[in-house]
């Protein structure tokens, strides 16, 4: 029965669960693997109507690096379920940015996920909902990298395992960061070693489970021998806001020669670096 007050994407939610929300991974259960929004007529149907500035297709290059290259096509006259039977057969992700472009159930179900949040969460206020569907072929991986906005990976279909790394030197490094915000740095740029794994925290995500974890983990992303259905949401708060402002501001003071500028998420000092990022 559908919980008036809270909803009902959050399966498996306790009250301590909101004291966790943004300051710890959290490995939840929902209810998106049922949604007809993700029968294979209904994501067919989504390809065919996505507009060809909201989406990539990825195939791997060929070479010796290969693997870690992609190489960008288009869908161009195959229908919705030819596409979905290549990435079966195939070496193929699909990235499905702004689905409510083609059917505005995806925009409605995007803000209930952040309204059953909301209601959930305390004092939580979030804005600037964004939302990607991942459809991707048997073991495709997704590298090491980072993202700027608050992030969530709920899984529809196929399993894939997840490493979370902390958001701290050596893995997330402040420069590097910094770079990523000011436009600098592409998100798997991030520098990578073997051994990081060693310090991660490791999660086997199957359909009906979600993870959130805090701002800026780095993260990476591998998909076991099946096709793979993902949801991804991102966010922003007035936290996250600051943090981006102070981020950026430090990025341009870094390139004017201070070294090692304090992150501040309070003060006067916090308020004149978001002026000098709001420019």
């Amino acid at each position: 029965m559908r919980d008036l007050a809270t909803g009902n994407i959050l399966t498996d939610w306790k009250n301590h669960h909101a004291e966790l929300f943004g300051r710890h991974s959290l490995h939840l259960r929902h209810s998106l693997d049922s949604s007809e929004l993700f029968t294979d007529d209904a994501l067919a149907k989504l390809i065919e109507n996505s507009p060809r500035n909201s989406y990539h297709v990825n195939t791997r290059s060929s070479g010796p690096d290969g693997k870690r290259k992609r190489r960008e096509g288009e869908f161009g006259d195959l229908t919705g379920k030819e596409i979905l039977k290549a990435v079966a057969t195939g070496d193929i992700w699909i990235n499905l940015r702004a689905p409510q472009l083609a059917d505005k159930r995806y925009g409605e179900l995007l803000e209930e996920m952040y309204r059953e949040f909301e209601a959930r969460v305390p004092g939580l206020s979030t804005y600037r909902h964004l939302t990607t569907i991942l459809i991707s072929s048997p073991n495709i991986y997704v590298p090491y990298h980072v993202d700027v906005p608050g992030q969530m990976l709920w899984q529809i279909r196929g399993r894939k395992r997840v490493w979370v790394y902390p958001a701290e030197e050596p893995f997330m490094p402040q420069a590097a960061l910094e770079k990523l915000i000011l436009g600098e740095f592409h998100e798997t740029d991030m520098p990578y070693h073997d051994w990081f794994d060693e310090m991660a925290t490791v999660y086997d995500l199957e359909p009906g489970w979600m993870l959130h974890w805090p701002l800026n983990c780095p993260h990476r992303v591998e998909n076991h021998d099946s096709v793979n259905v993902s949801v991804t949401t991102e966010h922003y708060t007035k936290a996250i806001r600051n943090s981006y402002g102070v981020n950026y501001a430090n990025g341009l003071l870094r390139k004017a020669g201070l070294k090692n500028p304090a992150r501040q998420t309070s003060g006067l000092a916090m308020m004149a670096k978001l002026a000098l990022a709001a420019g």
